[in-house]
């Protein structure tokens, strides 16, 4: 097997998490918590404040240890990897931060062009060049390559980091709160776009969100996070007859009914239009 991009049978998970442990000081967050990433998927990860979502993706692309249980990514455990070893599974990762995370001090262009030229070591103008390719991906207008962050409204923010994430073609793309601060036709754009890329691309997601509407409009199953644990993971609709207080709350809200509502509507516009192209 190569060691720098070992490979994977196409129906393994990408990712299996199984008893895992997390605390800080005498404070658990996870306790014996198991999650399944299935290729090609976007798995949406919910749950109340303080249930650890962040935290579990944190573990998972290496930015926290865990204290205990094993993470499997890609067919490989990460726990019994070298540093080096787990630094090439970790490239095969995309990461969308909250606020982007994007350098201040470098224009788009320069943002996404220096993992490549950082880990794929590709000459500064090849790196460019790729760069300009990913803005155009995410939908930015050639323009955009050469404007700096602080220019940039919230959604070009978010596409720009999309498209940093995607600079080294991951296998995995793991997303927090990508649509926190977006307008709603924003986000239900940024939604769509998340969609149409991994249809295009093939990768898996594993999506952290507190967002109805993208729960709706871009996840395959969901996963909710309660007791320190994974409660349910399943389609939406199945994960929303569960018989939990906090479940009910947020999937039959006033907020549940409307993000319900509008994933109806575009569905039936979509199915009126396929109608009519026949």
């Amino acid at each position: 097997m190569d060691a720098e991009k070992p490979t994977a049978q196409h129906n393994q998970p990408v990712i299996k998490v199984r008893g895992l442990v997390n605390r800080f000081g005498p404070v658990v967050v996870h306790d014996n918590l198991d999650l399944t990433l299935e290729r090609g998927e976007i798995l949406g990860v919910v749950g109340g404040s303080g249930t650890g979502k962040s935290v579990l993706l944190r573990s998972i692309v290496g930015l926290k240890r865990p204290n205990g249980g094993t993470i499997e990514v890609l067919g490989t455990t990460l726990n019994a990897l070298s540093e080096n070893e787990r630094s090439q599974i970790e490239r095969r990762f995309g990461v969308l931060f909250q606020r982007g995370a994007l350098f201040s001090s470098l224009n788009l262009q320069e943002n996404i062009a220096l993992p490549l030229i950082e880990h794929a070591k590709l000459p500064r103008e090849d790196a460019e060049h790729l760069a300009r390719v990913k803005l155009s991906l995410v939908g930015l207008p050639p323009q955009a390559a050469l404007q700096f962050p602080e220019s940039l409204s919230g959604g070009m923010v978010k596409r720009a980091a999309l498209a940093r994430a995607l600079a080294l073609d991951p296998d995995i793309l793991f997303l927090d709160e990508p649509t926190a601060g977006l307008d709603p036709i924003g986000a239900a754009a940024f939604d769509q776009l998340l969609v149409t890329l991994r249809d295009a691309l093939g990768f898996s997601v594993f999506l952290v969100t507190h967002d109805l509407d993208t729960l709706y409009a871009a996840c395959d199953r969901v996963a909710v996070l309660s007791q320190k644990r994974v409660l349910v993971v399943d389609t939406i609709d199945k994960v929303a007859e569960t018989d939990d207080e906090w479940i009910q709350d947020y999937f039959h809200g006033p907020r549940g009914r409307a993000a319900q509502r509008a994933a109806q509507h575009t569905h039936s516009a979509c199915s009126t239009n396929a109608d009519a192209q026949e």
